[in-house]
């Protein structure tokens, strides 16, 4: 059987975990003293948790452990592993430390108390973005507006366009010429073919269901345009409604994108593609990998950044 090697784009996932090596284990000394940037607080007793994290700046919801870092509380989930270095990663949720079992707590500590500027840009990084997130969460109702290929887009419930008695006709008007140079501006409308009183659901469907059609041709259309430049050929195209994932390529010319994609400017939709059509040269990340996809898209880091920094919108 031919090995199937699938390889991921990260949407929503946590952020890169960053190591320090853990020591050799040896006995633990006194416990340390109260929290602060040098010595963070022990673990405290489950009962009072909750009453003692509460001011805290940042908190994990499964936290166990807080420390103080540069005058800002962080409460954070605290595991135990089978890896060799202790581990920090930040998710949606917060801080969340891995260090392996023989490693003493005070060690812990200190680990934190050393990585405390990465800590807390990643943190107010994280929380930045969940606020962009939630501020561009769609309400479904007539009028409402949602990105299609990075321009806002008016979302008109229009009955005219019903047919077979289904609201699933959908038509994409084009602005006028006088008002298409205004910048930032919804210009374009979306005509839903529903009743006027059709519920959110339904509209959500409607759209969602446009949108799909349209991924499918355009992802087509571009995974057709860049095959021959990389000297590649792709062999299925799948859409996915992953909420971690972009996209993902198989060995066997398996193609995975997030239909999603579509909110996004064509030349986001392009690096994406390009990347996982990459794959089917080079099947990792290595600089080799990383050179085949400058050499289509020189400025893939800045496209990359976008993804990872805009994210889509809240349905």
């Amino acid at each position: 059987m031919q090995r199937l090697l699938q390889l991921t784009l990260d949407m929503f996932g946590p952020e890169p975990t960053a190591t320090v090596p853990a020591p050799r284990q040896q006995p633990d000394p006194a416990p340390a003293p109260a929290a602060s940037a040098s010595a963070p607080t022990p673990t405290l007793p489950p009962q009072t948790l909750q009453e003692a994290l509460a001011p805290a700046t940042f908190r994990h919801p499964r936290a166990t452990r807080e420390a103080l870092l540069d005058r800002v509380a962080v409460a954070y989930e605290f595991r135990r592993s089978k890896r060799r270095t202790i581990g920090f990663s930040v998710g949606a949720d917060g801080l969340t430390v891995s260090a392996p079992k023989w490693v003493p707590l005070y060690e812990i500590d200190k680990a934190v108390a050393e990585k405390s500027r990465w800590i807390l840009d990643k943190l107010q990084e994280t929380r930045a973005r969940h606020e962009r997130l939630e501020s561009g969460r769609i309400e479904w109702k007539d009028g409402a507006t949602l990105p299609f290929l990075g321009e806002p887009v008016v979302l008109v419930i229009d009955p005219r366009h019903a047919f077979g008695g289904v609201g699933a006709e959908l038509k994409l008007s084009e602005p006028a010429d006088d008002m298409a140079a205004l910048p930032g501006v919804a210009h374009r409308t979306l005509h839903v073919g529903l009743p006027h009183h059709a519920t959110p659901d339904q509209m959500r469907d409607a759209v969602q269901a446009w949108l799909m059609r349209q991924a499918k041709r355009i992802f087509t259309e571009r995974l057709n345009h860049f095959a021959p430049q990389l000297g590649v050929q792709w062999r299925k195209l799948s859409l996915s409604s992953a909420g971690t994932r972009w996209g993902s390529a198989s060995a066997d010319g398996s193609i995975r994108l997030n239909w999603r994609l579509v909110h996004f400017r064509m030349s986001v939709i392009d690096y994406v593609v390009v990347h996982e059509l990459s794959h089917l040269r080079v099947m990792d990340h290595s600089p080799r990998f990383w050179d085949t996809v400058r050499a289509v898209v020189p400025d893939y880091a800045e496209l990359r950044g976008q993804l990872k920094d805009e994210g889509i919108p809240r349905w």
